[in-house]
């Protein structure tokens, strides 16, 4: 029986899964790097331990670190949350070989799902639809004109070992075809350590449509539903919402088998998402599947009143699930805006820094997954999302009126955000409407990128105004320490359990 988990991550999503394990009785160990120290989910979580320095390949990749902690904190099971590891076929092995369980699926799973040509070459043997394209790595620039030309354009080169968007290309014609191919090969290999590459029908204006599935020890998989994921940029999810626009029930169910056949083809254990490319004619093709707990999970958990971390953990603990496939009912309509420390007006450039003042929405069907508060500084070294909104009304238009509003009240001071930039999305035409494809943020751009009337201004008095409070506290700080009064902080840090490794 699980008792102690250790969350090898970081951020708003090792706090969402502490959360989980609080609710069920679970002690939660929490790592950081140095410049995470004073991060929520250290000071949220039963233990925490230091293991190493900020940048992210001395601290949160570093397997052999985490698995000491483990071992020394005596846990029972390791959660990996998103990204990092948490799809490290590796990682999974070497959990296993030191007797701890992991909250995820098979080490194979993850490595026949991980490599996208070896995936594709699954779900043909399956019977899933899948994009044209090749079905092995492409081996010099003369097959690659060869099969272009076959297959026709536009194609996608795309990195087999990819995610992120990271070693993806668009080519509409020969011109760009080499040029394309070598940039493709060069992130690949910068990002995943591996340069193969593949090429794919490129489907135009297409819907990008995921399954959240779930699946036990026992052989029983179910799916939770679909999510709409086509508000992107540079191929990453911005927003997203369920039930799908542009789902109609006899698509959900037909799509949904096919889900569940996907994940079954190696024998899958866990919480995964299967994605698809829809286009409007409803022709729907495989594009990949993320073997972990998708940064979206909530909105699913909202319309089915599931929560995913939880069957994740009593999956691991050899439980069966608590739900069969005609008993998860769709209630409603939830959609999830992903706030970012960046600046929408220079081209998303991240901006880092102390947060000076928050203020977040409540209310009827609100949702804020964060892990950042007043004086906190956000690292340079990570991905800059604060938080997640999650809304949830009855109705789709009811949940974007509340999503306004709850956008409306999300106030932050010090860093710059995207919520001025997500609040233009929920205005827009094409969104409201529910008519929008991947190509919804390039479309709209020029309604996008319009500031309102005093809104850089306003803005900007509202960060000069919360830094001289700002500092005023920290004065008042300063001038505490010279009188000796005692740091809540410290004291708070002296009854933790923050060992260096």
């Amino acid at each position: 029986m699980i008792k102690k988990i250790l969350v090898a991550n970081r951020g708003e999503i090792a706090v969402r899964i502490m959360r989980s394990c609080r609710e069920m009785g679970i002690l939660s160990v929490a790592v950081f790097s140095e410049s995470d120290r004073t991060s929520m989910h250290v000071r949220y979580a039963d233990e925490a331990y230091c293991i190493g320095p900020s940048p992210s390949n001395e601290s949160y990749l570093k397997m052999g670190t985490i698995l000491n902690v483990a071992i020394k904190a005596k846990v029972d099971a390791i959660h990996p949350g998103y990204g990092f590891l948490s799809e490290n076929a590796e990682f999974a092995r070497k959990i296993e070989e030191k007797g701890i369980l992991f909250i995820g699926p098979s080490p194979h799973a993850i490595s026949a799902m991980g490599d996208k040509l070896t995936a594709r070459q699954l779900m043909e043997h399956s019977g899933v639809p899948v994009v044209p394209g090749t079905q092995k790595s492409l081996s010099s620039k003369d097959e690659l004109y060869s099969l272009t030309q076959e297959i026709g354009y536009p194609v996608m080169i795309k990195a087999s070992a990819g995610g992120g968007g990271k070693g993806m290309r668009l080519v509409k014609n020969k011109a760009e075809l080499e040029s394309s191919y070598n940039m493709a090969k060069s992130e690949a290999l910068s990002a995943f350590g591996n340069d193969t590459v593949y090429i794919e029908k490129y489907i135009e204006s297409p819907h990008h449509i995921e399954f959240q599935i779930l699946a036990d020890k026992q052989g029983n998989t179910i799916h939770l539903f679909e999510r709409e994921c086509s508000v992107q940029r540079r191929h990453q999810k911005v927003v997203e919402e369920t039930p799908s626009p542009h789902m109609t029930p006899a698509l959900r169910k037909i799509m949904g088998e096919y889900a569940i056949k996907a994940a079954q083809s190696v024998n899958y254990v866990g919480a995964g998402t299967i994605e698809f490319l829809v286009d409007n004619k409803h022709n729907f093709y495989f594009l990949e599947m993320n073997t972990r707990l998708q940064v979206e999970h909530p909105i699913t958990e909202r319309i089915t009143g599931i929560d995913i971390v939880k069957e994740q953990i009593n999956i691991a603990d050899g439980k069966a699930l608590s739900y069969r496939q005609d008993e998860v009912i769709m209630h409603g309509h939830s959609i999830e805006c992903r706030i970012y420390a960046e600046d929408p007006q220079n081209n998303f450039m991240p901006n880092p820094g102390f947060i000076k003042h928050i203020s977040e929405p409540l209310g009827l069907g609100v949702r804020t997954d964060g892990y950042v508060y007043m004086g906190y500084e956000i690292p340079i070294h990570y991905d800059p999302m604060i938080s997640k909104l999650i809304i949830w009304a009855k109705t789709r238009d009811e949940a974007i009126a509340r999503m306004k509003r709850a956008l409306y009240e999300y106030k932050i001071t010090g860093v710059k955000t995207s919520i001025p930039f997500l609040e233009k999305i929920m205005d827009t035409p094409d969104f409201k409407n529910g008519k929008y494809d991947t190509h919804f943020i390039q479309n709209n751009a020029k309604y996008l990128q319009i500031e309102e009337p005093c809104e850089k201004e306003c803005q900007d008095i509202a960060m000069f105004v919360a830094y001289l409070d700002f500092k005023k506290k920290q004065q008042t700080q300063v001038q505490d320490n010279v009188t000796n009064k005692p740091s809540p902080w410290k004291e708070f840090g002296k009854k933790r359990n923050m060992l260096r490794f």
